[in-house]
Protein backbone atom coordinates (compact mmCIF):
# COMPACT_ATOMS: atom_id res chain seq x y z
CA UNK A 1 0.00 0.00 0.00
CA UNK A 2 1.30 3.45 -0.97
CA UNK A 3 2.26 5.76 1.88
CA UNK A 4 0.99 9.31 1.27
CA UNK A 5 1.92 10.62 4.71
CA UNK A 6 4.69 12.79 3.22
CA UNK A 7 2.01 14.95 1.60
CA UNK A 8 0.54 17.51 4.04
CA UNK A 9 -2.74 17.50 2.12
CA UNK A 10 -3.28 13.94 3.32
CA UNK A 11 -3.64 15.30 6.87
CA UNK A 12 -6.70 17.37 5.94
CA UNK A 13 -8.15 14.87 3.45
CA UNK A 14 -6.95 11.41 4.55
CA UNK A 15 -6.85 8.84 1.77
CA UNK A 16 -9.02 5.80 2.41
CA UNK A 17 -7.62 4.22 -0.75
CA UNK A 18 -4.02 5.47 -0.98
CA UNK A 19 -3.26 3.29 -4.02
CA UNK A 20 -5.89 5.16 -6.03
CA UNK A 21 -5.49 8.55 -7.68
CA UNK A 22 -6.43 11.23 -5.17
CA UNK A 23 -8.58 14.02 -6.64
CA UNK A 24 -9.01 17.33 -4.81
CA UNK A 25 -11.73 19.28 -6.54
CA UNK A 26 -15.20 20.80 -6.74
CA UNK A 27 -17.86 20.59 -9.50
CA UNK A 28 -16.82 23.77 -11.31
CA UNK A 29 -16.06 23.86 -15.06
CA UNK A 30 -12.35 23.34 -14.36
CA UNK A 31 -12.96 20.81 -11.62
CA UNK A 32 -15.23 18.53 -13.60
CA UNK A 33 -12.73 18.28 -16.44
CA UNK A 34 -10.72 15.86 -14.32
CA UNK A 35 -13.62 13.96 -12.76
CA UNK A 36 -15.13 13.45 -16.23
CA UNK A 37 -11.74 12.34 -17.56
CA UNK A 38 -11.31 9.84 -14.73
CA UNK A 39 -14.81 8.50 -15.30
CA UNK A 40 -14.15 8.17 -19.03
CA UNK A 41 -10.85 6.29 -18.71
CA UNK A 42 -11.86 4.10 -15.79
CA UNK A 43 -8.84 4.55 -13.51
CA UNK A 44 -9.68 4.15 -9.81
CA UNK A 45 -9.72 7.42 -7.92
CA UNK A 46 -10.81 8.89 -4.62
CA UNK A 47 -12.44 12.35 -4.72
CA UNK A 48 -12.06 14.91 -1.97
CA UNK A 49 -14.24 18.03 -1.84
CA UNK A 50 -12.36 21.32 -1.56
CA UNK A 51 -15.03 23.65 -0.22
CA UNK A 52 -14.82 27.27 -1.38
CA UNK A 53 -17.35 28.30 1.25
CA UNK A 54 -14.82 27.36 3.93
CA UNK A 55 -11.79 28.57 1.94
CA UNK A 56 -10.32 25.08 1.81
CA UNK A 57 -8.38 26.15 -1.29
CA UNK A 58 -6.46 28.63 0.87
CA UNK A 59 -5.55 26.13 3.56
CA UNK A 60 -1.85 25.32 4.06
CA UNK A 61 -2.60 21.68 3.31
CA UNK A 62 -4.14 22.41 -0.08
CA UNK A 63 -1.56 25.04 -0.99
CA UNK A 64 1.19 22.53 -0.26
CA UNK A 65 -0.14 20.69 -3.32
CA UNK A 66 -1.08 23.72 -5.40
CA UNK A 67 0.57 27.01 -4.42
CA UNK A 68 -1.77 28.73 -6.89
CA UNK A 69 -4.70 27.74 -4.62
CA UNK A 70 -6.93 26.60 -7.49
CA UNK A 71 -8.78 23.35 -8.04
CA UNK A 72 -8.42 20.70 -9.34
CA UNK A 73 -5.26 18.96 -8.18
CA UNK A 74 -4.31 15.30 -7.95
CA UNK A 75 -1.81 12.93 -6.45
CA UNK A 76 -1.16 9.81 -8.50
CA UNK A 77 0.42 7.31 -6.09
CA UNK A 78 1.74 5.37 -9.10
CA UNK A 79 3.24 8.08 -11.23
CA UNK A 80 6.36 7.84 -13.42
CA UNK A 81 8.79 5.33 -12.00
CA UNK A 82 5.95 4.12 -9.76
CA UNK A 83 6.57 7.15 -7.54
CA UNK A 84 3.79 9.45 -6.25
CA UNK A 85 3.19 12.40 -8.57
CA UNK A 86 1.42 15.57 -7.36
CA UNK A 87 -0.03 17.65 -10.17
CA UNK A 88 -2.15 20.77 -10.59
CA UNK A 89 -3.57 22.75 -13.55
CA UNK A 90 -6.50 21.00 -15.22
CA UNK A 91 -4.97 20.99 -18.70
CA UNK A 92 -1.75 19.41 -17.48
CA UNK A 93 -3.74 16.80 -15.56
CA UNK A 94 -5.79 15.93 -18.65
CA UNK A 95 -2.67 15.40 -20.74
CA UNK A 96 -1.07 13.33 -17.99
CA UNK A 97 -4.11 11.09 -17.53
CA UNK A 98 -4.47 10.67 -21.29
CA UNK A 99 -0.85 9.55 -21.55
CA UNK A 100 -1.12 7.31 -18.49
CA UNK A 101 -4.22 5.56 -19.78
CA UNK A 102 -3.47 5.68 -23.49
CA UNK A 103 -6.93 7.16 -24.07
CA UNK A 104 -8.52 10.34 -25.45
CA UNK A 105 -5.31 11.84 -26.85
CA UNK A 106 -3.75 10.53 -30.05
CA UNK A 107 -0.22 9.23 -29.80
CA UNK A 108 0.70 10.09 -33.40
CA UNK A 109 2.33 13.49 -33.45
CA UNK A 110 0.10 15.52 -35.81
CA UNK A 111 -3.25 14.63 -34.23
CA UNK A 112 -1.72 14.80 -30.76
CA UNK A 113 -0.49 18.34 -31.14
CA UNK A 114 -3.66 19.47 -32.89
CA UNK A 115 -5.67 18.19 -29.92
CA UNK A 116 -3.36 19.97 -27.48
CA UNK A 117 -3.77 23.11 -29.60
CA UNK A 118 -7.54 23.05 -29.01
CA UNK A 119 -7.00 22.26 -25.34
CA UNK A 120 -4.87 25.42 -25.11
CA UNK A 121 -7.61 27.34 -26.96
CA UNK A 122 -9.91 26.47 -24.07
CA UNK A 123 -7.34 27.12 -21.37
CA UNK A 124 -6.21 30.49 -22.71
CA UNK A 125 -9.45 31.79 -24.20
CA UNK A 126 -12.75 30.11 -23.45
CA UNK A 127 -12.18 29.57 -19.73
CA UNK A 128 -10.93 33.05 -18.83
CA UNK A 129 -13.39 34.92 -21.07
CA UNK A 130 -16.48 32.91 -20.09
CA UNK A 131 -15.50 33.32 -16.45
CA UNK A 132 -15.43 37.09 -16.85
CA UNK A 133 -18.84 37.05 -18.51
CA UNK A 134 -20.11 35.05 -15.53
CA UNK A 135 -18.75 37.62 -13.10
CA UNK A 136 -20.21 40.61 -14.89
CA UNK A 137 -23.55 38.95 -15.71
CA UNK A 138 -24.37 37.01 -12.55
CA UNK A 139 -22.11 38.09 -9.72
CA UNK A 140 -20.60 41.38 -8.53
CA UNK A 141 -20.25 42.90 -11.96
CA UNK A 142 -24.00 43.00 -12.55
CA UNK A 143 -24.21 45.99 -10.22
CA UNK A 144 -21.76 48.07 -12.25
CA UNK A 145 -23.53 50.90 -14.05
CA UNK A 146 -20.83 51.00 -16.69
CA UNK A 147 -21.53 48.02 -18.95
CA UNK A 148 -18.45 48.46 -21.11
CA UNK A 149 -16.36 45.87 -19.20
CA UNK A 150 -19.17 43.31 -19.44
CA UNK A 151 -19.71 44.03 -23.12
CA UNK A 152 -16.01 43.65 -23.85
CA UNK A 153 -16.00 40.11 -22.47
CA UNK A 154 -19.33 39.30 -24.11
CA UNK A 155 -17.98 40.29 -27.52
CA UNK A 156 -14.80 38.29 -27.02
CA UNK A 157 -16.85 35.28 -25.91
CA UNK A 158 -18.97 35.58 -29.04
CA UNK A 159 -15.81 35.63 -31.13
CA UNK A 160 -14.51 32.49 -29.41
CA UNK A 161 -17.87 30.76 -29.81
CA UNK A 162 -17.78 31.57 -33.51
CA UNK A 163 -14.32 30.02 -33.84
CA UNK A 164 -15.51 26.89 -32.06
CA UNK A 165 -18.76 26.68 -34.02
CA UNK A 166 -16.89 26.84 -37.32
CA UNK A 167 -14.50 24.15 -36.12
CA UNK A 168 -17.44 21.85 -35.33
CA UNK A 169 -19.06 22.32 -38.74
CA UNK A 170 -19.44 18.80 -40.19
CA UNK A 171 -17.63 17.25 -37.19
CA UNK A 172 -18.90 15.04 -34.38
CA UNK A 173 -16.32 16.42 -31.97
CA UNK A 174 -13.58 19.05 -31.97
CA UNK A 175 -11.16 16.54 -33.50
CA UNK A 176 -13.71 15.05 -35.89
CA UNK A 177 -14.93 11.53 -35.17
CA UNK A 178 -12.57 11.16 -32.21
CA UNK A 179 -13.73 12.32 -28.76
CA UNK A 180 -10.75 13.76 -26.90
CA UNK A 181 -9.54 15.78 -23.94
CA UNK A 182 -10.24 18.91 -26.01
CA UNK A 183 -13.96 18.19 -25.73
CA UNK A 184 -13.69 17.35 -22.03
CA UNK A 185 -11.99 20.69 -21.42
CA UNK A 186 -14.31 22.82 -23.54
CA UNK A 187 -17.90 21.74 -23.10
CA UNK A 188 -18.17 22.07 -19.30
CA UNK A 189 -17.40 25.76 -19.86
CA UNK A 190 -20.05 26.09 -22.57
CA UNK A 191 -22.54 24.37 -20.28
CA UNK A 192 -21.67 26.76 -17.46
CA UNK A 193 -21.90 29.84 -19.67
CA UNK A 194 -25.47 29.18 -20.75
CA UNK A 195 -26.56 27.41 -17.56
CA UNK A 196 -25.07 28.54 -14.26
CA UNK A 197 -23.92 31.92 -15.62
CA UNK A 198 -27.32 32.46 -17.33
CA UNK A 199 -25.61 34.15 -20.27
CA UNK A 200 -27.02 32.17 -23.19
CA UNK A 201 -29.13 35.03 -24.50
CA UNK A 202 -26.37 37.53 -23.80
CA UNK A 203 -23.90 35.74 -26.08
CA UNK A 204 -26.56 34.65 -28.59
CA UNK A 205 -25.98 30.93 -28.14
CA UNK A 206 -28.80 30.24 -30.65
CA UNK A 207 -26.44 31.55 -33.34
CA UNK A 208 -24.02 28.68 -32.76
CA UNK A 209 -25.97 25.53 -33.72
CA UNK A 210 -22.91 23.30 -34.02
CA UNK A 211 -21.91 24.06 -30.44
CA UNK A 212 -25.36 23.34 -29.04
CA UNK A 213 -25.53 20.13 -31.09
CA UNK A 214 -22.24 18.80 -29.76
CA UNK A 215 -22.95 20.03 -26.23
CA UNK A 216 -26.09 17.89 -26.21
CA UNK A 217 -24.09 14.83 -27.29
CA UNK A 218 -21.46 15.59 -24.67
CA UNK A 219 -23.96 15.86 -21.82
CA UNK A 220 -25.57 12.56 -22.86
CA UNK A 221 -22.38 10.57 -22.22
CA UNK A 222 -22.73 8.45 -19.04
CA UNK A 223 -19.21 9.32 -17.85
CA UNK A 224 -19.95 13.01 -18.29
CA UNK A 225 -23.21 12.75 -16.35
CA UNK A 226 -21.36 11.07 -13.49
CA UNK A 227 -18.34 13.37 -13.59
CA UNK A 228 -20.44 16.54 -13.42
CA UNK A 229 -21.54 15.57 -9.90
CA UNK A 230 -18.10 14.73 -8.47
CA UNK A 231 -17.15 15.45 -5.78
CA UNK A 232 -20.52 16.01 -4.17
Amino acid sequence: MTDLSAFPINQKWPAQYPDWIQLYSLPTPNGVKVSIMLEEIGLPYEPHRVGFETNDQLSPEFMSLNPNNKIPAIIDPHGPGDQPLPLFESGAILIYLADKSGQLLAQESAARYETIQWLMFQMGGIGPMFGQVGFFNKFGGKDYEDKRPRDRYVEESKRLLNVLDKRLEGRDWIMGERYTIADIATFPWVRNLIGFYEAGDLVGIQNFPNITRVLERFLARPAVMRGLEIPK
